[in-house]
């Protein structure tokens, strides 16, 4: 008979986390949640900004767009300029210069600055979001470290699901007129605690964690965001302007850049230099199935609210607030199922990511034949209640564990690099889908009279229409969940499930390049 007291003897103790450590994770989440509440928090006030400033359809869609595809190009490079010369003054420096950005955001004059104001936003919540992955990786070992990324998953899914009532009481409060230059000064007050509480409390560079080999790839940095801006400034400013010759050669100049970035990928590779983005990761046809992937859903659902609060407040003359109020369903099922899908995915393994786009292309099906077939008159939150809840489930199920199954089509030693790509590719995905929903939104857009019963059916015939594409889009992800491993391989080189373990623990090996397996996948969280 084995002895109970031996066996307790024999089980490994728990690793001791110094009290310090958890103070300096308090300090990275108060900027994770800053730059996730910023994603979700603008859509609200995107209907004042267009009439206090007098923005055109495509300035709406660049405060949004123009943040996520800075934030995206920023990310890689970041994470590895911290792994070069310590993580705590990037991340003090990006959150300076965030909460400046935040600043000029709210004093902006006119629409091109508030722009301006925002890709620069954008790009410093890009610099210092690496940092708190990445000293997650360094200050907690073991099961630990999982618990603290746990943290900060149900942070940001509280971030985003707040954002949107937040930016309504904030325009509630303090009116049409200057509330949504309130909702950029909320960034102030928590960006200085932050940068305070940064100075005291994050520790210094370690020599033995910083990596001196290799430097940033700036060449290819430099394509990549060339590429990315070409195609979508004639998605954003082509419909504005009647899709002129122009746009078509922006975008195929687009698509020449992207070639000749693959090109010298390849070059540098071979020179042995560091790239940007590794080649081999794309010999796997697998992981470019999963990079897909990311894009398409992060399309899909990110535009969402954006469709929403216009035709909530623009067309149907609703406050800011109704419009928050009406994302508090899917805000509930996004954190009820996130909560759930470590779980599910050690049983379910592929089968969760399965359920959850299943989940959201059912309810933007449903979203859009509500608003086609709902006539504007009678279009109230109740009808959108179920829909969006069904969406929010699927979402929380997805965000999760999505990249911890795409980091594992590729081998150990690239997982680090894999995870930095798939975070990047999830904030251009945001970019993109808000780009082209924005330009089928307003390009449908059709008023036949000045009453307010035309406003209103213009809108709703034109959220119609977005919310189809943003529901095709959806149902491309549901397929593209095929294209993964249907278990995510632990250190073993067992699936999950098999081992009890938890799914893509510690899959990278070791901390990643500006963003570990866990850390990417929370890092799409709902509206990131």
């Amino acid at each position: 008979m084995s002895d109970p007291t031996r066996a307790t003897e024999a089980r490994p103790a728990a690793p001791v986390v110094p009290k310090r450590a958890w103070q300096a994770l308090v300090v990275l989440l108060l900027g994770m949640c800053i730059a996730l509440l910023d994603t979700t928090i603008v859509n609200v006030a995107l209907p004042t900004i267009r009439q206090t400033l007098g923005a055109s359809e495509s300035t709406l869609s660049w405060i949004i767009s123009g943040y996520a595809l800075a934030f995206g190009l920023a990310l890689i490079p970041a994470g590895r300029l911290g792994d070069r010369i310590g993580h705590k003054w990037v991340f003090f420096t990006g959150i300076a210069l965030f909460t400046a950005a935040s600043a000029a955001c709210g004093f902006a004059a006119n629409d091109t600055q508030l722009v301006i104001a925002r890709v620069v936003q954008g790009l410093a919540g890009g610099i210092f979001v690496p940092a708190v992955t990445a000293y997650i990786q360094l200050l907690f070992p073991g099961q630990v470290r999982g618990k603290a990324f746990a943290i900060m998953g149900a942070v940001i899914g509280v971030s985003s699901a707040l954002g949107p009532i937040i930016g309504g009481l904030i325009i509630q409060a303090f009116g049409e007129e200057n509330g949504w230059r309130g909702v950029f000064f909320v960034n102030l007050p928590i960006g200085i605690v932050t940068l305070v509480a940064a100075a005291m409390l994050l520790p210094k560079k370690n020599e033995a964690d910083v990596q001196r080999s290799g430097g940033i790839d700036w060449v290819g940095l430099v394509l990549v965001s060339g590429a990315f801006v070409a195609l979508l400034v004639p998605l954003i400013q082509g419909e504005d302007e009647g899709w002129p010759l122009w746009t078509f050669l922006t975008i195929a100049g687009g698509v020449v850049l992207l070639a000749l970035f693959g090109l010298w990928e390849v070059f540098y590779t071979r020179r042995g230099r560091s790239p940007l983005v590794p080649p081999s990761l794309f010999t796997h046809p697998a992981f470019t199935g999963g990079v897909i992937l990311a894009l398409v859903y992060f399309a899909a659902f990110t535009s969402i609210f954006f469709t929403i609060s216009l035709l909530w407040q623009s067309g149907l003359a609703h406050t800011a607030l109704e419009s928050g109020a009406v994302s508090i369903p899917f805000a509930i099922g996004s954190i009820v199922s996130s909560s759930q899908s470590n779980r599910l995915s050690q049983k379910l393994g592929r089968n969760v990511l399965t359920l959850g786009t299943a989940l959201v292309s059912i309810g933007l099906i449903w979203l859009w034949l509500v608003l086609l077939l709902t006539p504007a008159s009678d279009l109230t939150n109740w009808e959108l209640i179920a829909p969006l809840f069904i969406a929010g489930v699927g979402n929380g199920f997805f965000i999760a564990p999505n990249a911890q199954f795409i980091v594992a089509t590729v081998s150990r030693q690239d997982a680090g690099a894999a995870s930095g790509v798939i975070s990047a590719v999830q904030r251009i995905g945001s970019a993109v889908g808000i780009a082209i929903i924005g330009s089928v939104l307003f390009g449908s857009l059709v008023i036949s009279g000045p009453s307010q019963d035309a406003v209103a059916t213009g809108f709703s015939h034109a959220a119609a229409s977005a919310m189809m594409v943003s529901a095709i889009f959806a149902v491309a992800a549901f397929l593209l969940v095929f294209t993964l491993p249907k278990r995510v391989a632990t250190w073993g080189g067992k699936p999950d499930g098999a081992t009890g373990g938890k799914p893509g623990a510690d899959a990278a090996g070791g901390r990643p390049e500006g963003a570990a397996p866990a850390a990417g996948a929370h890092a799409g969280a709902p509206g990131a």
